[in-house]
């Protein structure tokens, strides 16, 4: 098969849950060798995280794909022996302890440093590692209502809300898998590995736009809108006349004046105020009944081919049935089948990008606690009795 562009790098992960797991998940999904590293008796809580069929966690299979599994316990000093020997010919190391910990084991980036120069410690923590919250217990949802996201989320009359998914983790597993290939670039320029401080509750920041700017410079506190803008109207969901939804979107000026049209008020597009995105926004009550009117009296289906055809921006609000059945998501492989020794062949999401020439690709789901722990620990020199022994003290 192709050879993958991480072919050779290989990755250590001692993260639970989200944000560092799935950004080593990320690195694997492109042939990075992660090994993922447990608790001997206190699995990854992630493990047991939504549904699950015959007992075995859905979401596990997904984030732990591509990797293989061992046990350690980090806090017995054998078991943060078997972990220097393994980071010593690792390139990667990807952890989300508390600010402290892998430093009270003898396992903070000095210690690992001593032992491999040219390691990349990637720290994934809530708050990071520095200023008066970095010792706080931190998660995604803490991250979204801190970097602005819930406050400038939900109806305008309603509370702030919240995702019912990972975003900040997913986020933050992004930007993780980004910093870890910038340093492993440096390292090819300086031939020295180096710490990445990745706190979750940044990269979500980030991507909320101009917001600090806006206050900064104006004062301006952006509201929440529900699903409206106020950059540009119409933007909103409506609802078709078989109670399926649709999105409308009309940044462009262009594409605004044909929406108006295509809905029957053309007259509109003479109005003063239609000629600027914050003109629209500020008449949004007028467009949007408009749009809803001429939505509501169409099915789904007619309401796309309507748009489509005048080259106006809708999109169907799809649910996952729907994203399974959609041509253009079939047509690119959004989902794939992946082979699976407990459950058989599963579709999970495929990697997010594509390569022209070395795609990623997953190769397997997620594994049992701790399946792979002999033959990694056989590879590192350790034989059967070492390995038995280890095990028979708590080590692994």
């Amino acid at each position: 098969m192709t050879p993958l562009p991480l072919d050779g790098v290989k990755v250590v992960e001692t993260a639970t849950l989200f944000a560092g797991p799935l950004a080593a998940a990320f690195l694997g999904d492109f042939g990075a060798d992660v090994v993922k590293v447990e608790h001997p008796r206190r699995p990854d809580p992630a493990r047991g995280h939504g549904p699950g069929k015959d007992g075995i966690g859905l979401w596990w299979k997904v984030l732990a794909r591509n990797k293989r599994t061992v046990t350690l316990d980090l806090s017995h000093p054998e078991g943060a022996s078997v972990l220097r020997r393994l980071l010593a010919g690792a390139d990667v190391l990807v952890e989300n302890f508390r600010p402290g910990t892998l430093e009270r084991w003898g396992l903070g980036p000095a210690d690992l440093h001593a032992v491999n120069p040219g390691l990349v410690v990637a720290r994934v923590t809530g708050f990071g590692q520095s200023g008066p919250y970095a010792r706080r217990p931190g998660f995604g949802t803490l991250a979204e209502a801190m970097s602005g996201f819930a406050a400038a989320t939900g109806e305008p009359d309603g509370p702030p809300t919240l995702p019912p998914f990972g975003l900040a983790d997913s986020v933050a597993a992004l930007a993780a898998a980004y910093a870890v290939m910038l340093a492993l670039r440096a390292r090819e320029m300086t031939g020295r590995g180096q710490v990445v401080d990745l706190a979750i509750i940044e990269p979500i920041m980030a991507m909320l736009g101009p917001q600090i700017t806006w206050y900064d410079q104006l004062g301006y506190v952006q509201p929440r809108l529900g699903n409206r803008s106020s950059n540009n109207a119409p933007r909103n969901a409506y609802r078709c006349a078989d109670g399926a939804w649709v999105a409308v979107s009309t940044s462009a000026q262009s594409i605004a004046e044909r929406v108006v049209r295509l809905v029957g008020r053309p007259e509109l597009v003479a109005e003063p105020w239609f000629g600027s995105g914050a003109g629209r926004a500020a008449h949004a009550d007028e467009l949007d009944g408009a749009v809803a009117a001429w939505v509501g009296a169409r099915t789904r289906a007619q309401v796309v081919a309507a748009f489509e055809g005048a080259a106006a921006a809708v999109a169907p609000v799809y649910d996952v049935r729907d994203v399974l059945d959609d041509p253009q998501f079939r047509a690119r492989g959004t989902a794939v089948t992946v082979p699976d020794d407990d459950l058989g062949p599963l579709r999970m999401q495929n990697v997010p990008f594509q390569l022209s020439a070395t795609p990623g690709r997953i190769r397997h789901a997620g594994r049992h606690h701790g399946q792979d722990t002999d033959a990694v620990l056989g590879a590192l020199g350790l034989s059967p009795a070492e390995i038995a022994a280890l095990r028979s003290a708590g080590a692994v």
